[in-house]
């Protein structure tokens, strides 16, 4: 019978580096394959163009090479890391805050809401920089116009200016706050629902379908602002000139106007597959490296 004493809390420093590590174990090829699909617009046909998921992965291995899926790992790296790190870390500051300031003892479904938003609004101003770069590395399109990642934001800051790195952040604030609340908002819930664990095996089956509802149920509210944040910051700026896609609303409307509300859940497949299962693996890697730490503290490792 597994203990029922009640974890010691970690460092902030051991909650970033949990999550840190525990995206860059999970996520990537996935992120090239829905970012290919998000910026087609129109219906997917020829040798350049994608009908789905799987044709997507086929058409990228097949014409650019297995190692197309990471190109510019350097810049996913980069971004991931700190991306997820601040997604956990920031949530578990926000829930502290949030529990004194309105006199809780313990977290609710509505506080759990409230902190994830917040977390994701936080981890929306660390990543878009980031974001920006990766998406450009990612589109075939864009791909022959940079040497990497340092030739991205080299020609951004020259071409567009110091401010286009933040192209976007509306839309990525939109996407982070609606996929996190939704996110920890349902791991809440469904660990409420599931039967207690008592074994280490027990919890971590928790932790996959907590997490796998939570990733899903925020990919389905989030995904129209990450399809109009991939186009926004694929843009790029020219003086004088107002972008197709600017503000995410306007952006959303103008592609449900000329492609159809589908369109708005492009590359959700392969969307919900990373972020479904992906952040119900996310969750359990996040806790088994967090006991780790715990276990290294406590000089038990």
């Amino acid at each position: 019978m597994a203990s029922t004493k009640e974890k010691a809390p970690l460092p902030f420093r051991y909650t970033f580096m949990a999550g840190a590590i525990a995206g860059i174990l999970v996520m990537y090829p996935l992120d090239v394959v829905k970012t290919r699909v998000q910026l087609q617009t129109g219906k997917g046909a020829g040798a350049d163009a994608y009908t789905g998921m799987l044709d997507c992965f086929q058409k990228i291995i097949r014409n650019e090479g297995f190692s197309r899926l990471y190109r510019g790992i350097t810049a996913p790296i980069l971004m991931e890391a700190p991306k997820r790190a601040t997604k956990f870390a920031a949530n578990d500051k926000w829930g502290k805050f949030y529990k004194t300031l309105f006199g809780q003892q313990t977290m609710t479904q509505s506080l759990s809401v409230l902190t994830g938003a917040s977390a994701g609004a936080t981890e929306s101003f660390v990543v878009v920089p980031f974001e920006l770069v990766k998406i450009r590395l990612q589109d075939k399109a864009s791909a022959g116009k940079y040497n990497g990642m340092i030739d991205v934001v080299v020609k951004t800051v020259r071409n567009e200016g110091l401010l286009a790195m933040y192209n976007g952040l509306e839309s990525t604030l939109w996407r982070h706050i609606l996929w996190n609340s939704g996110y920890f908002g349902c791991i809440f819930q469904v660990r409420q629902l599931l039967p207690k664990a008592n074994t280490k095996s027990g919890q971590t089956f928790n932790d996959i379908i907590a997490g796998t509802i939570g990733g899903t149920i925020g990919t389905l509210l989030n995904t129209p602002m990450d399809v109009v944040k991939s186009r926004i910051q694929n843009s790029i700026k020219v003086a004088g000139q107002t972008p197709k896609y600017n503000w995410a609303w306007p952006a959303v409307a103008t592609v449900a106007k000329e492609e159809g509300f589908g369109a708005l859940y492009k590359g959700f497949i392969p969307k919900v597959l990373r972020l479904g299962p992906g952040g119900g693996i996310l969750l359990v890697v996040y806790t088994g490296v967090m006991d780790f730490f715990r276990k290294m503290r406590d000089g038990e490792a």
